[in-house]
């Protein structure tokens, strides 16, 4: 497989393979991530990866449309994301993912008094990977589990904070993805598709968020470079489904979701360090009932080959 190809793009698939989207009430209070190629497996060996994501979901939404503030007690949700990772292929065909979360956000709503701000930990994930399905590895399967490590009862004895908008979801997932990439003929153009289904099993609280699929498809170009640095620019559009929350702690009428989202980005590869970003426009956004929505998500992410 060309080398150009296994180092292109960092930011589009780390997006995916880390902490998925929730919307909440909210309308996204986690956030869907998606990069390019290069945390596909291309052989043995770790990488180790620094996220950033943020988002400020402050525009009422029900519906396809924009909907009156005066209809949804939550004001704004902003959050800080920043996750640790790392993922490490034993031989060319396994592989684990380990995804150490965290998120700092601030909560108006007019049930409280005031803004509300914590930190915390968030669901830490595992995965296993295999990539044997091929020789160039451009196909492959990834499963494993979210453990409900985030604290989701914070404030609770103050009733200020409502189970989707915490930053753990109190729920044991099971995780189910798949993806494949490959190379338009001959040219520096690339072009990858991946999914991942979320299925909440386990529930603390009386709780249980939606079920969750996250698609996502891109195509980006690895014939650039400035000095021993590739630039590769990235385009690529994703898709999410969340089902309703279900249980006495959770809001069904306004929970749940469908949203498809483009994301340009740009990665900066001087191996064996990389360096991508991007920003997330949704386009289409059709929520159960009133939630918050953010006009655009950002992703900054760093890593490293080893």
């Amino acid at each position: 497989m060309n080398s150009q190809m296994k180092k292109v793009g960092f930011g589009f698939l780390a997006s995916l393979m880390l902490p998925g989207a929730a919307f909440a009430c909210a309308c996204g209070c986690g956030v869907f991530d998606v990069g390019t190629s290069s945390m596909f497996p291309n052989g043995e060996g770790g990488m180790a990866f620094l996220n950033y994501d943020y988002q400020n979901q402050n525009q009422n939404w029900s519906g396809t449309s924009s909907a009156p503030g005066a209809n949804n007690d939550d004001k704004k949700i902003e959050t800080h994301f920043v996750t640790v990772g790392l993922q490490y292929m034993f031989s060319r065909s396994w592989g684990a993912q380990l995804e150490i979360p965290f998120a700092n956000r601030t909560f108006d709503s007019a049930a409280n008094a005031g803004s509300l701000n914590w930190t915390g930990l968030g669901d830490i994930r595992l995965k296993a990977i295999y990539a044997g399905f091929s020789e160039d590895l451009s196909s492959g399967l990834s499963f494993g589990l979210k453990l409900p490590t985030g604290s989701y009862n914070h404030t609770e004895a103050l009733g200020g904070i409502d189970r989707d908008t915490q930053i753990g979801s109190g729920s044991t997932d099971l995780l189910l993805g798949g993806w494949h990439r490959a190379r338009f003929g001959s040219s520096h153009w690339n072009w990858f598709a991946q999914a991942e289904l979320d299925v909440p099993t386990l529930k603390q609280g009386d709780y249980r968020p939606g079920m969750e699929a996250d698609a996502a498809a891109g195509i980006y170009y690895d014939g650039l470079s400035v000095g021993r640095v590739k630039i590769s620019p990235v385009a690529q559009i994703i898709g999410s489904v969340r089902g309703r929350d279900n249980g006495a702690a959770a809001a069904p009428d306004d929970s749940g979701y469908e949203r498809v989202i483009v994301a340009p980005g740009l990665e900066f590869n001087f191996h064996p360090v990389k360096f991508y970003a991007d920003v997330e426009l949704p386009v289409y956004q059709n929520v159960r009932g009133n939630q918050l929505v953010a006009p655009a998500l950002f992703k900054l992410t760093v890593s490293y080959m080893f």
